[in-house]
């Protein structure tokens, strides 16, 4: 199996309105910047840019979360201390609107910061 038909199946496998938002969730992510790579990891759709870690969506039970991740590569880690990924992420409610503002900057806070480093 393709690794989009995969990750596709992923999505369409949850309950509305789980999935149509999720669905939404991944479109807003992938029209944010043409080089951002969706794939299916940890055994969620996951979001890489130039081939480093920016973000997941994953339903856990009830709650959707949207999760985005500062790569420990990008980090200034004192010396004797173990880096290791920090996750920020912000609940979706699927029966409200998605906050299209906040995820877009969140999104290019995290691509500017990559492209920086």
């Amino acid at each position: 199996m393709h690794k989009e038909d995969t990750t596709h199946s992923y999505y369409i496998s949850k309950p509305e309105p789980y999935q149509s938002c999720m669905l939404a969730l991944r479109d807003l992510i992938l029209r944010t910047n043409p080089e951002i790579c969706h794939e299916r990891k940890f055994q969620i759709p996951f979001f890489t840019y130039k081939g480093k870690k920016l973000g997941y969506i994953w339903l856990n039970r009830k709650k959707l979360m949207l999760g985005f991740c500062t790569d420990r590569s990008l980090l200034t880690v004192p010396e004797g201390v173990k880096p290791k990924d920090q996750y920020e992420s912000i609940l979706i409610d699927p029966n409200a609107d998605l906050p299209v503002a906040l995820i877009t900057k969140k999104l290019q806070y995290c691509i500017e910061t990559i492209n920086k480093g």
